[in-house]
């Protein structure tokens, strides 16, 4: 925790303004409540770091073992700096979801699990805040491309399914993203996890 909080040190998230060590700590608390297993605990807290601050991925290995670097690894988006973040948005997605498809290690879902439950609750707060304005505040503006990843990686993380924190993140994907019809109108399920 103590790395991630130096790493992230005053950095704000672009969709909320909040803190992005608290972005890692909600991850976090997430990840938890689908395992105990510390290695995923720590990738869970850590998973930004490479991506958006100086951290490296080496510096994750000798600090924290090979597994928990290459989770960071997994959750590590390419953001291919030789194109503007609006035109290679679509890519980076796919490439995302490319790799957790292909990831052999169960944790890898659950760290994904948890950032994107954790954006998901973020976006909720901000469209009652903002309503469709909040778009503006992201590279990638159409929400419809926003619906698509976002759907896409609950179908990924399917085996998940039985799971409070999928079944929040389902209901978000509806919530947020107005998704109609009869299976898209119930809330989530307790499960007494």
């Amino acid at each position: 925790m103590i790395f991630a909080i130096s790493a992230h040190g005053e950095a704000v998230r672009k969709g909320d303004g909040s803190p992005a060590i608290l972005h890692a700590m909600e991850a976090a608390a997430v990840a938890a409540s689908l395992t105990h297993d510390q290695e995923v605990l720590a990738a869970a807290v850590l998973h930004d770091t490479v991506e958006d601050t100086q951290a490296e991925l080496e510096e994750i290995r000798t600090r924290f073992g090979e597994r928990v670097a290459a989770l960071v690894g997994a959750e590590t988006e390419d953001k291919m700096r030789h194109l503007p973040p609006d035109q290679s948005w679509r890519v980076r997605k796919e490439a995302a979801i490319a790799g957790l498809r292909a990831a052999e290690d169960p944790g890898v879902a659950v760290v994904t699990l948890g950032d994107k439950l954790s954006n998901l609750r973020a976006l909720s707060r901000s469209k009652r805040e903002k309503g469709g304005a909040m778009w503006e505040a992201f590279h990638q503006k159409d929400p419809e491309q926003h619906h698509w990843y976002y759907r896409t990686i609950a179908e990924v993380l399917s085996p998940l399914a039985g799971t409070a924190a999928w079944q929040e993140y389902d209901w978000l994907i509806r919530q947020v993203f107005e998704e109609t019809g009869p299976e898209h109108n119930t809330a989530p399920q307790e499960t007494g996890e």
